[in-house]
């Protein structure tokens, strides 16, 4: 789904509203990059999969902003940031694979 799909549909998962928030950014001449990483503190009863945010260099400080969630998070677990989703994918592979289990733990550190 493109960002303007996105925002005319008024649908989409963390990707779809990240790429959104990144366009709207990029339209006013703010550097926003795409991020992919982990929400460890999210308190859900289903395993977590992998998330999107965005970053927005705002007053000279870096901002971070969660177009799905819209709650503060703590537990946020970045993996990669780039220019979109195409260039952070979590795994990239060729031809046919199964991954069998995949678990990740968090824990706040003091």
């Amino acid at each position: 789904m493109t960002a303007s799909e996105a925002f005319n549909e008024r649908k989409g998962v963390c990707r779809d509203f990240t790429h959104l928030g990144v366009a709207f950014c990029r339209c006013m001449n703010i550097p926003a990059p795409y991020c992919t990483g982990y929400l460890g503190d999210m308190p859900v009863d289903a395993p977590m999969d992998f998330s999107a945010w965005f970053e927005a260099y705002l007053g000279g400080w870096w901002y971070t902003f969660d177009a799905r969630h819209n709650i503060p998070s703590i537990g946020r677990v970045p993996i990669a940031l780039d220019r979109d989703a195409a260039d952070v994918p979590i795994t990239h592979t060729f031809g046919p694979n199964t991954l069998i289990s995949f678990r990740v733990w968090t824990d706040e550190v003091s």
